[in-house]
Order: C-alpha cells, then structure tokens, then sequence
C-alpha cells in the first residue's frame, strides 16, 4: 500500500489529473483557440442558424473563449465576406446571416421553381408599407388610408408572419393594433426599423402619397394593452378585426 501511495503522489506532483481539478468550471484551463479556427466556428454557426445569430447568442456558444477574440474573428469574417462571390455576411433584425446576393436571386429562384403566386402583390406592398411606417395601427386606419378594405390583405400578411397583433385600442369595439414582425425585418434585409428607406423613396416606388407613410409616434391611446406575444382573447384564429 506505501508503495502504491508514493505512486500516487508522484502522478499528482508531476500534474496529473486528480480529484481536487473535479470542481473546475468546464472549460477553464482549455487552451484558447487560433483565430482562424474561431472564425471557421463562426461562418458553420450563422451558416446553420435557421434565425439570424445575434452576438449574444455566438457569445454564449463560445462561452470558453475571450469576447473580443469572438470579436475580432467576426470582424474578420465580415471582411471575408467583402469579396466577390455567390455568398453574402448581412446583418438583420440584430443578428448575421449568410445569404445569397440579391443580383443573383433570379437563379436561386429557378432552383426552387418559385411559383409567381408566393410574392407579395402590390396590394399587401401597400399595406405592409402603412404598417410599416405608421405602427401600431388598426385595420380600420389602414383601411382609412389606403382607401379598400384591407383584411384579405392582413390575413395574407399575418399567415406569412411579416405582421402580427401587438394588443388593442381602447376604443369601441377594442380592435387589434398591427406591427411588423422580425421576420420583416428579415424578408427585407433589415437591420431594425431605422434602416427603413425615406418615406418619399418607399412612396414614390409604391405609387402613394408620401403624408399617408409618415412614422406617428404612438399616443397613449394606441399603446398595446396586451403581451406582443399573447394570442388576443376570444380570437384563436387569428382573424382580422
């Protein structure tokens, strides 16, 4: 036993692992990596992220590593990306994606055989376009603006997940308030609200008035009375009010 104990002890003192490592943090004493291999990490986790992958969510899966070598390897990704090729580094809704370049859209589109009826028509353009730059807002005031009746058009909206409900106005008949969603910002190459295109330029393309685009501030009556997320009582459906 006295043998097997000085045995022991050599392995420890020649630093082999022993019970008092066992309540290290995982993860502690890895080597840190190359920043050719972080920025490897990197282009698979936006690459195979289904939603853009925002910085806080590459710094929680690379919780081992340093924050500004994730940093760095992003930066360097982003230069990777400046070049020439079939392939594009965006930033959207707070988050990057890799996508394809939007010049060459029209091949991608024939890998897929894109059927004309999964586009937008200038109708729900129109009206996403209100939504847009007067949120929150009822069907009632985009019916008001764009002079039909729109709720065809919002449902379309809402099945594509460009719109959602936001809440209610405390008015009459409480109708629901509309928003743009993330996937918006997503569809449009956005990266927040603020990277809109000038009212004139959108209106000017939709054929519309530039007045009835201008963003309002919402007034203390138009704030939403509900969760974002809440499904908005007595209306399981979804359907448009």
């Amino acid at each position: 036993m006295a043998e097997h104990d000085d045995e022991m002890q050599d392995g420890r003192s020649a630093g082999l692992p022993s019970d008092e490592h066992d309540g290290l943090p995982e993860g502690q004493n890895l080597p840190r990596r190359g920043s050719a291999e972080l920025k490897a990490i990197l282009e698979a986790l936006i690459f195979a992220s289904p939603d853009p992958l925002t910085p806080k969510a590459m710094f929680k899966l690379l919780d081992t590593e340093p924050k500004e070598d994730v940093q760095a390897a992003l930066a360097e990704l982003r230069q990777d990306y400046e070049r020439p090729g079939g392939l594009q580094l965006v930033e959207v809704a707070g988050g990057y994606q890799i996508v394809t370049r939007p010049d060459l859209h029209e091949w991608v589109r024939r890998l897929f055989h894109e059927r004309t009826t999964q586009k937008l028509t200038v109708q729900a353009l129109e009206t996403l376009a209100v939504i847009a730059y007067r949120q929150p807002i009822t069907a009632i005031e985009i019916t008001e603006v764009r002079g039909v009746n729109t709720s065809g058009v919002l449902n379309t909206l809402l099945e594509r997940h460009l719109i959602k409900i936001v809440g209610r106005k405390p008015v009459v008949g409480r109708p629901f308030l509309y928003a743009t969603t993330k996937e918006f910002l997503i569809r449009f190459g956005l990266n927040d609200l603020n990277d809109l295109p000038k009212v004139e330029d959108m209106a000017e393309a939709l054929g519309l008035e530039a007045p009835i685009l201008i963003e309002r501030a919402p007034t203390e009556e138009m704030l939403p009375l509900e969760e974002p997320d809440d499904e908005p009582e007595g209306d399981p459906g979804g359907s448009v009010h």
